[in-house]
């Protein structure tokens, strides 16, 4: 089994990644710092393959064939790379590099593990979304805003393939709140996960061949109330 994780030097995808390790399959990691992936090179130096992939470059989907290349191929493709922020004062900066790194970045590196797989025949693309994209959510527009593109994406992806006769799996991971440097910014969050537990699930999700995970059952079922409540409700809510 060879697996291919972008996004992987830190809190969720680094935990995958060591899972995939410790099963003894060839694992190809990304980042955009490289070096944050030596020390799991260095538990497996003959199954690990690393590179420096920034998803927000021009040059990533190249730089993703050259790993596949190193890792002699790929059999799936774990997308764990993103930002967000609150941003109830609508920041532009913030507001335009959530949008980068989660709409075009994350268009830009499923979209060339898509075509790989077509090519193939065959495959498995699995991403970390979030339960952020199930409604507007005020304090951080534009991050809610990309996770619900980044559901509907997949979901696109996953009929196009039927439709084309591949083979292509998809499983699309809804994580709540986790304790990662994503959320490292002085807010109390309730129901926090760990990124430890939150791996481990989404492994098991990925070997079950799940199409939508939500992680943990609090959020499914906080998730299936938000989609119920009708809109002119929510928006009076005060998050």
């Amino acid at each position: 089994m060879r697996v291919v994780i972008i996004g992987a030097s830190s809190g969720m995808g680094l935990e995958v990644a060591k899972l995939y390790v410790a099963r003894g399959y060839q694992v190809g990691v990304a980042a955009r710092r490289e070096d944050r992936l030596q020390a799991l090179k260095q538990e497996a130096p003959d199954r690990v393959v690393t590179a420096t992939i920034d998803v927000t470059t021009d040059d990533a989907p190249e730089r993703l064939r050259d790993l596949i290349s190193q890792l002699g191929g790929m059999d799936l493709f774990f997308y764990s790379s993103g930002i967000g922020k609150q941003n109830r004062t609508l920041t532009p900066d913030i507001e335009l590099a959530t949008v980068n790194t989660n709409g075009l970045g994350f268009t830009r590196m499923i979209g060339e593990a898509y075509r790989y797989f077509a090519e193939r025949g065959e495959g498995h693309i699995a991403a970390i979304t979030s339960i952020g994209g199930t409604k507007g959510l005020g304090p951080a527009p534009s991050y809610s805003a990309t996770k619900a593109f980044q559901n509907t994406y997949l979901q696109a992806l996953e009929q196009q393939a039927n439709a084309r006769g591949l083979k292509i799996r998809f499983t699309d991971i809804r994580p709540g709140f986790v304790n990662t440097d994503l959320l490292n910014d002085n807010f109390h969050y309730p129901m926090m996960l760990s990124p430890e537990k939150v791996s481990r699930q989404i492994v098991k999700a990925i070997d079950n061949k799940r199409h939508v995970m939500v992680i943990d059952w609090r959020y499914a079922i906080l998730t299936a109330l938000w989609r119920r409540l009708p809109r002119p409700l929510w928006r009076l809510l005060k998050l």
